[in-house]
């Protein structure tokens, strides 16, 4: 056989001449397939930071950082990422943790490590309620100033006018308290982006779609009249973490605190289904924007309220829970949203994909891309709306009766409201934004003191990029 011939049969193909395509290519072609493309008259940002993904809580812990890792390959693989601005936010610094957090309980936190023994008994370790729930792992400290930094990053997007829906699936911890750790929740990001809006807006609206109840938000936020909070979970207080967020849980006693009737609480039996659920919702929402009449949105949007969840009991498929963000998103007001619960990789990772397609504005098809990767892990269907709410399925203990007592609770609770707040005579918060521009250059300074004496030295050594490293 000639030379000739040889390359003839293993010739590089021609485009169009196989079926082998780039992973670019195949992309375009789901882009395309799903119309997908930037959304007019507003813009989405998406913050995300890869090294969140890596952190581990352990082997038998439910908490799967994993599972952003999933949702961000979702994300590529249909092309939702051309469609958005995309950011790779920086850590949140100790001071912008501060903001809201105790320094003694920040400090811990970084300084820490699985190899330090914690005792029970010791007064400077217990009060940070650190254990199984929320176990002290390598990158802790990394871990929690990365999805902080996140939900920083996108108020800050939102506060600027760079963006009108910021999404970060890396935060929504709502647990945190302002010195503990709980329930999986160590920093309390959503507060923190909370104290950022609340510079350039005077009236925040928070809605928690959590199966469990958004307690550490609510407490943070109890004294005030200018963030507004509304959690639908699962209530029961003896068996249920965290027990709290009963219909009667609606912020201070004394009708003179200003945060009085701020705090609403819809708690849910198991079982609930799409219908009721999105119709709640609906109910519950629309009187607090006619009242309370928030500037911006804050909508945490845990995947634990899906049917099937490890720790979850209710009967939600996702286009269900999807509902709910297209409501809020229809509202036309500065939103920012994000992750939160959520024990099944797998279908956490498909709710909040097709939640960054409703942000979107985008109907995707229903079959994940086959170069998705980690397809495998979606098997046997490898579609993105399994039917959820048949696994493990929990009786509908929610009858209609329950669930308009709970509609009529929430308007009674409004009238409480008398209209919007004065912000003026509010405490406003530091500017976390200043912060952030200081120590940015603090950092360009050091820099530039590094370089300067290096170059004092090379002169008087007379060596050039001796000291360049």
């Amino acid at each position: 056989m000639t030379r000739t011939a040889v390359v003839n049969d293993y010739k590089h193909p021609q485009p169009g001449a196989t079926s082998t395509l780039t992973l670019d290519e195949k992309v375009g072609q789901e882009i395309v397939k799903n119309g997908i493309k930037r959304p007019k008259g507003y813009t989405v940002s998406y913050h995300a930071n890869p090294e969140v993904e890596k952190m581990h809580f352990g082997p038998k812990h439910p908490m799967k950082p994993w599972r952003l890792t999933l949702t961000n390959k979702i994300v590529l693989a249909y092309g939702m990422h051309e469609a958005m601005d995309v950011y790779i936010p920086r850590a949140a610094t100790f001071q912008e943790m501060t903001e809201y957090h105790k320094d003694d309980y920040i400090q811990f936190l970084s300084w820490v490590t699985p190899k330090i023994k914690l005792d029970p008994e010791a007064s400077n370790i217990f009060p940070y309620n650190m254990g199984d729930d929320c176990p002290v792992f390598d990158g802790l400290y990394e871990y929690c100033s990365l999805y902080s930094g996140a939900s920083l990053d996108a108020a800050r997007k939102l506060t600027n006018n760079q963006s009108d829906i910021a999404i970060n699936w890396s935060g929504g911890l709502h647990h945190a308290k302002k010195a503990e750790a709980s329930g999986f929740c160590y920093i309390n990001d959503i507060v923190l982006a909370i104290l950022q809006l609340l510079l350039y807006h005077p009236r925040v609206l928070y809605i928690d779609l959590d199966v469990h109840h958004g307690d550490g938000v609510e407490q943070a936020f109890w004294s005030t009249d200018r963030v507004m909070t509304l959690s639908l979970h699962k209530y029961d207080k003896a068996n249920f973490f965290p027990g709290t967020g009963g219909s009667d849980d609606t912020g201070p006693k004394n009708s003179a605190n200003p945060g009085a009737h701020h705090s609403l609480n819809v708690p849910l039996q198991d079982g609930i289904d799409d219908e009721s659920y999105v119709q709640l919702f609906k109910d519950v929402v629309n009187p607090c924007i006619g009242t309370y009449q928030p500037t911006a949105i804050v909508i945490q949007c845990g995947g634990d309220s899906l049917g099937g969840d490890r720790l979850g009991c209710f009967n939600i498929n996702i286009r269900a829970h999807g509902a709910c963000v297209e409501f809020t998103k229809q509202l036309g007001l500065p939103l920012l949203v994000l992750g939160g619960g959520g024990y099944t990789p797998r279908n956490v990772a498909r709710l909040w994909a097709h939640e960054t397609s409703v942000c979107l504005g985008t109907d995707l098809h229903p079959s994940l891309p086959a170069h998705t990767p980690f397809i495998e892990h979606f098997a046997p269907d490898k579609s993105l709306y399994p039917e959820l709410s048949q696994t493990g399925r929990y009786d509908n203990k929610n009858t209609g009766k329950y669930l308009r007592e709970i509609v009529t609770s929430i308007r009674e609770q409004l009238r409480y409201v008398q209209g919007s707040p004065s912000v003026q005579l509010q405490h406003v918060p530091p500017d976390l934004g200043a912060i952030r521009d200081e120590v940015e250059r603090e950092i360009q300074e050091e820099r530039e003191a590094r370089e300067f004496g290096r170059r004092r030295k090379e002169r008087g050594a007379g060596i050039r990029g001796e000291y360049a490293h």
